[in-house]
């Protein structure tokens, strides 16, 4: 159902765009690097957190690590990470799918600027084999995305 959900939400909104689901698992960062065959950091990760009893999701380079202190400051309180029900019944996606795409109901979006180094990025599509290959941009446009910095920086 939730690849089903992203299909119908994708095929509405933009057309142009196709799903790819080859039955390879894309259900962490280097296996769906390896199947798309592209950098880890151009695999756009979907966290799913809860800020002070409200869920949101933080989509970021594949490599990229939430920094708390910042996270705190510019999602207005201490991130913690959901369980994998508590993410399913958010999302309706499994951990290994989740994205900002086909949602039982909307949740704010926040894309972290580490996804803006590349042309193209490869969220997720609602299951664990399935991508969606487009740009950083079209990203926060489907999904009124607003742009943050809460990763932490490397080095």
């Amino acid at each position: 159902m939730s690849l089903d959900s992203v299909r119908n939400e994708l095929a509405r909104l933009a057309p142009e765009l196709a799903i790819i689901d080859d039955g390879l698992s894309t259900a962490t960062v280097l296996e769906a690097a390896a199947v798309h065959r592209v950098v880890p950091d151009q695999i756009a990760k979907t966290l799913c957190v809860d800020v002070g009893g409200k869920i949101v999701l933080v989509v970021m380079a594949g490599t990229a690590r939430l920094d708390n202190r910042r996270a705190r400051e510019i999602l207005g309180g201490k991130p913690r990470f959901l369980g994998p029900e508590a993410v399913l019944e958010a999302t309706s996606h499994p951990v290994g799918g989740v994205c900002p795409f086909g949602l039982p109901s909307p949740l704010p979006v926040y894309c972290d600027e580490s996804l803006l180094q590349f042309e193209e990025i490869i969220p997720a599509a609602g299951s664990i084999t399935a991508s969606v290959r487009m740009t950083p941009q079209k990203l926060a446009e489907l999904t009124k995305g607003v742009w943050v910095h809460v990763r932490q920086d490397v080095g």
